[in-house]
């Protein structure tokens, strides 16, 4: 599930502002998907083919200002679908502007009152106009914040009807470490990736663990993960993208190798690379976190 952010001037000027993907598949709400920021897993056909589409949608449509369009793209072909578009500043145009840096609802308040995108100067760079796309050289996770430890007797089964009521993002230069700072901006008190369910750890097999959309369901890959299963088998049973997989993989590399080896200097720089935190390493070490 593929979400692009694109804005429109009454000269017909377009700029995509951003395109996000959705690392958990079709038929969980985006609202209750974790989104990184810039998509990691599309070719350059793709993102390009999908760019146009946008493009050509916001103009068929007449649309002036912000809108947020949401595509369904087959990762075994180049067939894709429209799955929503949201002619105003939405939920991710939030996220977009944020992880970008560029002013949408700003931008569209001035495209309302006849400015074109060239005549309306970016705020926050103040050095471009808004008809410049940003391009980021960072990556930004978003994960939801779900109430289930306020109201732990409710469903947890995540689908098509939204149940987080927040959200936080994360910024950093490669995933896992944005991935590690968003879930400990959650503040689940103890909960980092290190945390397990009980009846997880006499798990044998994929079968052990809640691997269905959940809330639950990233701590349980983890934990899968630590225990050997194979990222193919996660992949294939999740329909998570090998790549993010992979990922998570790495930072069980990681904890492995804190464990058993002493931590000298160059691992615990290639830890906190990976965005773990002192008290993990602390944790995993068998240090004091200071």
């Amino acid at each position: 599930e593929i979400e692009y952010e694109v804005m429109r001037d009454g000269a017909d000027n377009c700029v995509t502002v951003c395109n996000m993907e959705n690392i958990d598949p079709m038929g969980v709400h985006t609202g209750d998907s974790i989104v990184v920021a810039p998509s990691q897993t599309m070719t350059n056909k793709e993102h390009q083919m999908l760019r146009t589409a946008s493009l050509k949608i916001i103009r068929a449509l007449g649309v002036e200002g912000g809108c947020n369009i949401q595509f369904a793209l087959d990762p075994n072909s180049n067939n894709y679908y429209v799955i929503e578009v949201n002619p105003r500043v939405s939920r991710s145009s939030a996220l977009a502007s944020k992880a970008t840096g560029y002013p949408i609802a700003r931008v569209a308040a001035k495209i309302a009152v006849g400015k074109r995108l060239d005549e309306i100067p970016n705020a926050v760079t103040k050095k471009t106009m808004a008809a410049f796309e940003p391009a980021l050289d960072y990556l930004v996770v978003k994960i939801p914040r779900w109430p289930f430890d306020k109201f732990a007797s409710g469903d947890r089964v995540i689908g098509t009807q939204m149940k987080a009521t927040g959200e936080v993002m994360a910024i950093d230069r490669c995933f896992e470490a944005a991935l590690q700072k968003a879930i400990r901006s959650l503040e689940f008190g103890n909960r980092s990736l290190l945390w397990e369910d009980r009846k997880w750890e006499m798990g044998t097999d994929i079968n052990s663990y809640p691997l269905e959309p959940n809330d639950l369901r990233l701590w349980a890959i983890m934990a899968a993960l630590r225990r050997g299963i194979t990222t193919e088998e996660l992949s294939q049973r999740t329909k998570i993208d090998l790549w993010f997989i992979t990922k998570l993989q790495n930072i069980v590399g990681m904890e492995k190798q804190l464990l058993s080896q002493p931590l000298t200097p160059e691992l615990l720089r290639q830890a906190k690379r990976l965005g773990f935190s002192d008290e993990q390493i602390g944790t995993l070490a068998d240090r004091l976190p200071e």
